[in-house]
């Protein structure tokens, strides 16, 4: 008898999003009035039937005021102040969508001030995308292998090549999408300013 397949990441993350609302007793409207997400796309998301953007990831995580990596595992409060995590090559929290094929780098360490995460960036036009991504906090793109192009509302696009990196205001709409012959690869770091308790929606 073959063993049961393990639950997909994407079945994962729509578990413990429904739990967490299910614990602050939240109804999809309530979720979606606490995260700027439409009720529809939330719902998709506890049901395993899409993957969110990191963009969705930080609305859930504000709406929640949680740390994105929270999203993925419950984490017991950490008091110390010499904190260390380490992931190896290959390991961490993949997130695919339809642009970016990311993993998440240190994920199991809570309440950090950045995000750090590799990429594949898998999107060759502009057009690929629906809207700007645009959140609270700044990023740093540095080109691990490749080259891009990166998309900013208010710069010309500028091609980046391995070695190079950006440093951006990430309210500034922005975008990248791969032009070299391989899909590029790069190394993310972004902040976020979650909120220390849950956005609850007025009802």
């Amino acid at each position: 008898m073959n063993a049961p397949s393990a639950p997909s990441s994407e079945v994962l993350l729509g578990q413990r999003i429904r739990g967490l609302r299910s614990q602050l007793g939240w109804t999809l409207d309530s979720a979606a009035k606490a995260t700027g997400l439409a009720r529809s796309t939330i719902s998709k998301i506890e049901n395993g039937q899409m993957s969110p953007t990191y963009d969705a990831l930080i609305k859930l995580a504000h709406g929640f005021a949680i740390d994105i990596s929270d999203l993925f595992e419950s984490h017991e409060p950490d008091h110390g102040s010499g904190r260390r995590s380490i992931t190896r090559a290959g390991q961490g929290q993949p997130l695919n969508n339809a642009y970016y094929q990311h993993m998440l780098l240190c994920n199991d360490l809570s309440h950090k001030v950045m995000t750090p995460f590799r990429s594949v960036v898998t999107a060759r036009s502009f057009d690929d995308f629906d809207d700007w991504s645009r959140h609270e906090g700044e990023e740093l793109v540095y080109i691990l292998q490749g080259e891009v192009e990166m998309f900013t509302e208010f710069y010309e696009p500028e091609r980046l090549r391995t070695g190079d990196c950006a440093y951006l205001d990430s309210r500034m709409g922005h975008r990248v999408i791969s032009v070299s012959p391989e899909n590029a690869v790069v190394l993310w770091v972004s902040t976020t300013n979650p909120r220390t308790t849950p956005n609850i929606p007025s009802i």
